[in-house]
């Protein structure tokens, strides 16, 4: 039985203003169940919550499961200001849950629940519709390890409009790694986001060892239908590139709590800077910061302060004219 999660509206605080862009998280909703606490995550749900959080229109498109562990997940969502009516709820799986591990640098290692309800995602005629009209989607790889969601996925990523976002955020999680599927991903997306060992993995084919990372990137660029891609380098900062144009920037030092969520926040920068045609090195420079922010707080959705964005980037992001669709699916321009 499938009951919706759009009731959780009513807990919703806050809408984003009807003329920012509007952004779609495709995939996973996880508890991170760490050692001593559960904290709420996934990689969508934690890209949905950033997003919302700088300004944007957000929808999940996500299930959960019909325990206690799915009803918290929709209360933390729609606290975040994320649009919940594509949100199923599915009573006879669980809601989605990984136990992560931290080094003592405190990186993050995951192990995964199986057949849960975000494996199992349903494609509806108001999916179609939500794809049309949103500026820009997130899908992960990771999402997809299961047929029933890797169909809708892909469904929802060709009905959007030609000009709208696809972003790729690579999640290379073993098992669940599938060749195939990184294959069929890059095809479909415009834009990707992936970190140094995701380069090195997907680049392996076709590049050296000897090649830096700016040739990979290029090579990338070359063999799938990219306009845009980041790569994060963890301590050693990032490196974008859009059109031809390529930008390195510097991490600052930080002090570490862990990384849970820092790929996710930069992933929501780049985004909304691509959205907003800022400036390469501008966009770079404020997901840097925001990524290294969440880095030195624990958890993975640490509320983002005026100080971590630089204040003339923000404004960008939520140009009016340069989002063409209202929340209606109507052309503004006319």
């Amino acid at each position: 039985e499938e009951v919706s999660g759009q009731s959780a509206l009513e807990m919703n605080p806050r809408m984003p203003h009807v003329t920012a862009p509007h952004v779609v998280a495709l995939g996973e909703v996880l508890w991170d169940l760490f050692p001593d606490s559960a904290r709420f995550g996934g990689a969508p749900a934690n890209f949905a919550h950033h997003v919302a959080a700088l300004g944007a229109r957000v929808s999940m498109v996500t299930a959960v499961g019909g325990d206690d562990l799915g009803r918290d997940a929709i209360e933390r969502l729609g606290h975040s200001g994320i649009d919940l009516q594509h949100v199923a709820v599915l009573n006879q799986y669980p809601t989605g849950r990984v136990n992560v591990a931290l080094n003592e640098k405190g990186e993050a290692s995951y192990r995964f629940g199986l057949d849960e309800a975000w494996d199992h995602l349903q494609w509806t005629d108001s999916l179609e519709m939500l794809a049309a009209k949103c500026d820009a989607v997130c899908f992960g790889t990771l999402g997809q390890r299961h047929a029933d969601s890797r169909g809708v996925i892909e469904q929802f990523v060709r009905s959007t409009r030609p000009e709208s976002i696809r972003m790729l955020d690579v999640n290379l999680r073993p098992p669940f790694v599938d060749p195939a599927v990184i294959a069929s991903s890059l095809e479909l997306a415009n834009v990707v986001k992936l970190n140094e060992a995701e380069l090195e993995a997907i680049g392996q084919h076709w590049s050296t060892p000897k090649s830096s990372h700016e040739e990979k990137i290029a090579r990338l660029a070359s063999e799938f239908p990219l306009h845009a891609i980041a790569v994060t380098l963890g301590e050693h900062g990032a490196i974008l590139f859009r059109g031809g144009e390529i930008c390195r920037v510097e991490a600052k030092p930080v002090l570490l709590a862990d990384t849970v969520g820092a790929g996710d926040a930069f992933a929501a920068v780049f985004v909304l800077g691509l959205l907003a045609e800022a400036k390469l090195n501008e966009i770079a420079e404020a997901a840097c910061r925001v990524a290294e922010f969440v880095c030195s707080q624990p958890g993975a959705t640490p509320k983002l302060s005026d100080a971590v964005v630089p204040r003339h980037f923000l404004p960008a992001l939520l140009r009016p004219s340069r989002f063409l669709f209202d929340e209606n699916g109507v052309d503004r321009r006319y």
